[in-house]
């Protein structure tokens, strides 16, 4: 169903359809006015509507464009030939409304555009001898000196002078975590800042910076988009042919013009009119039941027929969150003892990893004790004294510089991030920390195949590989691609959607360029309003069993839509050979056809009701693979 004219005149003309629609059966049935009455309000929505919508429909026709469009166009002008004037109303009605739908949906992408717009400042606050002032965000140069205030988004690819926190910079690369900030440290532009201002130095205009970047993908995207063939337009493609064809070819055997009309006004279609949209928002009313908010209804057309599955790591089949996995200790070390002086000291910390280490002694229910003398130094760690023991939370690098003779007793630097330890001065211990997979992602990804008739999981994360690596191991993916900028996961998704339909999943505002460019693109949990703008469908709560379910959705949808549609135009092609051979004159086959579509709709509202059993996914006791 290809458009023409756009949104507000659409909408504006649903409207009119819909008001029209209601004022006819206010005067005929609340009112008991007569015919010459009650009729206005449908002459005025068929002279106002009908024109411009069979207007369209001739403009598709000389594109060579054949859809179920066309038998609406003929159904619009037969109604009036026949005095069908509610009925030609009601065709008006679903094909403005539909290309409502349509429109809204395809003008998400430009709304993407502006959310990202929105979010960047635009000004940055400016350092120099004379003081701190604001420039406009296009005006800073490369070298310049800014300040990123406390919860400030960076404004610009920068590397730190001065100050010492931390930048979410998850929505970006993938990272999970919370980076540390130093003097010398790069912060990326889009990146929020923590609790503590920075002083930085650009590296680069804010035309050139990561976030442009960002935006030209997803500019790129937008236009390079393949248009969503819709489930009515598939039916409507071989129906209306075939329905043409039996309408000529009674008006050539028998010689009667009026068979030609008769065979019309029985293949006026309604099942792909009206059916399929009441399937499809019943379908949307059960999804928003769990959770799930359906931003362009052709997703749920689409999900069921998709048979690659690309999945975002972070926040996706991952907490986001640091665990500590892996505690190598020296020998000699106990490791509860260490841990609970580490995690003592680390209740005084504001550093990423001091709440995976607080909550490992938590799960290990160790009491915690006072720790006193405490020093956070830059580049050397926390330090400080619990029980009156010394102990020293660094890095490796740190550690090596003041102790060498620790080198044969650390673990083979490996995935994930890590953390040193040393007691009264001696190496006590090395911690690792790794993104925390979701308890039910192993037994979700080995359902995939078997239930949903995915032919192939991806992995594509922006994160290092040695962390997407150890991820896939555990959840029992075989492909991944790590470390990919935002315009490499469009590469990808690019490429697989040339093989077969996509499926990506993904959380964060690098992922909202594949989001667009893949055939159903979801996002997961609402933490961004660029990707929740991007994705079709958008699972609120951060659950892989919403995800399931709209799966199930999708399927069940395609199910009750194609019994819905295909079975009233079979019953509908059954009456035009009825038609066709004078066994049906206009007036029986107009009502013909309303008792087809009656019997069409009441089945597409199934699609409302919860089933018994929706989904078929349920979390093992033993998920880690």
């Amino acid at each position: 169903m290809t458009l023409r004219f756009k949104g507000p005149k659409e909408a504006w003309l649903a409207g009119l359809a819909l008001a029209g629609i209601l004022a006819h059966l206010v005067l005929r049935y609340a009112a008991g006015a007569g015919p010459e009455v009650h009729q206005v309000p449908l002459f005025v929505v068929l002279a106002v509507g009908g024109p411009p919508l069979v207007w369209d429909i001739l403009v598709q026709i000389a594109h060579r464009e054949f859809g179920s469009d066309l038998l609406a166009a003929i159904a619009i002008v037969s109604s009036v030939f026949f005095a069908q004037y509610l009925a030609g109303a009601l065709v008006v009605l679903m094909l403005s409304g539909g290309h409502t739908i349509e429109s809204f949906a395809v003008g998400r992408a430009s709304s993407v555009l502006q959310a990202l717009a929105r979010r960047m400042p635009s000004v940055a606050h400016v350092r120099s001898e004379s003081g701190l002032f604001d420039r406009p965000l296009d005006q800073v140069a490369v070298g310049d000196t800014l300040v990123v205030f406390p919860h400030e988004i960076c404004p610009v690819d920068a590397v730190v002078l001065e100050g010492h926190g931390v930048m979410d910079e998850s929505y970006l690369t993938g990272e999970p975590y919370l980076m540390s900030k130093a003097p010398g440290s790069e912060v990326l532009s889009g990146a929020i800042n923590g609790e503590t201002a920075l002083t930085i130095r650009a590296v680069r205009r804010a035309v050139d910076s990561r976030y442009a970047k960002i935006m030209d993908v997803m500019r790129e995207t937008e236009q390079k988009r393949p248009r969503m063939r819709r489930l009515a337009d598939q039916l409507g493609a071989v129906y209306t042919p075939i329905s043409l064809a039996l309408a000529i070819g009674a008006w050539a055997w028998s010689g009667d013009p009026v068979r030609f009309l008769a065979v019309l006004v029985v293949a006026t279609p309604c099942p792909l009119l009206i059916a399929i949209p009441v399937a499809i928002i019943g379908s949307i009313s059960l999804a928003a039941q769990r959770s799930i908010i359906i931003k362009n209804p052709a997703v749920l057309e689409e999900v069921d027929t998709c048979r690659t599955i690309i999945l975002d790591k972070t926040g996706t089949l991952t907490y986001g969150e640091p665990d500590l996995t892996d505690q190598h200790l020296a020998p000699g070390s106990d490791r509860r003892d260490v841990l609970r002086l580490v995690a003592t000291l680390e209740q005084y910390s504001k550093h990423p990893l001091a709440g995976a280490i607080r909550e490992a002694a938590e799960r290990e229910k160790i009491t915690l004790g006072e720790a006193g003398q405490m020093a956070e130094r830059a580049g050397q760690g926390l330090v400080g004294v619990v029980d009156g023991h010394e102990v020293e939370i660094s890095g490796r690098r740190h550690l090596l510089g003041i102790d060498p003779a620790a080198a044969s007793l650390l673990p083979p630097q490996a995935g994930g991030l890590e953390c040193v330890v040393r007691v009264d001065g001696r190496y006590a211990a090395t911690y690792v920390f790794h993104d925390r997979p979701r308890d039910e992602s192993y037994s979700f990804v080995q359902h995939l195949k078997p239930k949903h008739g995915f032919e192939r999981v991806l992995l594509v994360s922006g994160d290092r590989e040695s962390e997407v690596r150890y991820l896939a191991e555990r959840v029992g993916i075989e492909e991944i691609h790590a470390g990919k900028k935002p315009e490499e996961k469009v590469a990808i998704v690019v490429e697989e959607t040339k093989r077969a339909k996509t499926l990506f999943i993904g959380d964060g505002i690098n992922d909202a360029p594949a989001l667009m460019a893949a055939t159903v693109g979801v996002a997961f949990g609402h933490n961004s309003d660029i990707t929740t703008e991007a994705a079709g469908a958008v699972i609120m709560e951060s659950s892989i069993e919403r995800l399931d379910d709209f799966f199930h959705i999708g399927r069940r949808l395609r199910a009750i839509a194609l019994q819905s549609a295909i079975g009233g135009m079979a019953l509908s092609v059954v009456a035009m050979l009825f038609a066709a051979s004078g066994g049906l004159p206009p007036v029986a086959g107009a009502i013909t056809q309303e008792l087809i579509d009656l019997g069409a709709i009441f089945n597409a509202l199934r699609a409302a009701f919860s089933p018994r059993r929706l989904a078929d996914f349920h979390r093992d006791e033993d998920s880690s693979g």
